[in-house]
C-alpha cells in the first residue's frame, strides 16, 4: 500500500480547489494500491484557501521549529501543515504504507523541490513538510513526476 496525494487522483483539494489528476494514478486507486489523503485539509484548512509557502528553509526547518508556513494574506499556517503531515502520518502508518507518491512543489508534499517563499512562483531544492516527515519516519517518498 501506497499513500498518494488525493488532487492526483481527481480530488479537488488544492489551495485553489482545483485537481492535478492524472489517470495513471488514478488508476492505482481503483486496483486498491493506494490511500489518498490531503495533509493540508488533515491539518484543518478549508477549501479554497490562500496559497502558501514555506518561509525560512523546507519542510525538514519546519519539523525542527527553524521555519515557518505562510499564506500569501500573512497567516501563519505552520500548526496547521504540521497537523496535517502528522495525520497523514497516522494514516500512512494504519495502513502499512512504505512508500508514497507526493504532488511535486507543495509546501506538504514537495519531495524535491519547494517555492521559495516569496510567492514569486521561484522553485528551490527541498521537501515539504509532509513529505519531510515521512522520510524520517521510513516512508520513501517520490514526485508524480519520478
Amino acid at each position: 500500500m501506497k499513500v498518494i496525494s488525493a488532487c492526483l487522483i481527481g480530488c479537488e483539494c488544492r489551495y485553489d480547489q482545483k485537481s492535478c489528476l492524472d489517470e495513471g494514478l488514478e488508476q492505482l486507486l481503483r486496483d486498491g494500491k493506494v490511500i489518498p489523503v490531503c495533509p493540508e485539509q488533515l491539518g484543518g484548512l478549508p477549501t479554497p484557501r490562500p496559497p502558501a509557502e514555506i518561509v525560512g528553509g523546507d519542510g525538514n526547518d519546519v519539523l525542527d521549529g527553524r521555519a515557518k508556513v505562510i499564506d500569501r494574506t500573512g497567516r501563519d499556517v505552520t500548526a496547521e501543515f504540521l497537523a496535517g503531515a502528522y495525520q497523514a502520518l497516522r494514516l500512512a502508518k494504519t495502513v502499512g504504507a512504505t512508500s508514497a507518491i507526493l504532488k511535486e512543489n507543495s509546501p506538504s508534499c514537495g519531495s524535491s523541490f519547494v517555492y521559495d517563499g516569496h510567492f514569486t512562483g521561484k522553485k528551490v531544492p527541498g521537501a515539504g513538510v509532509t513529505a519531510a516527515l515521512f522520510r524520517r519516519h521510513g516512508i520513501e517518498v517520490k514526485s508524480e513526476q519520478s
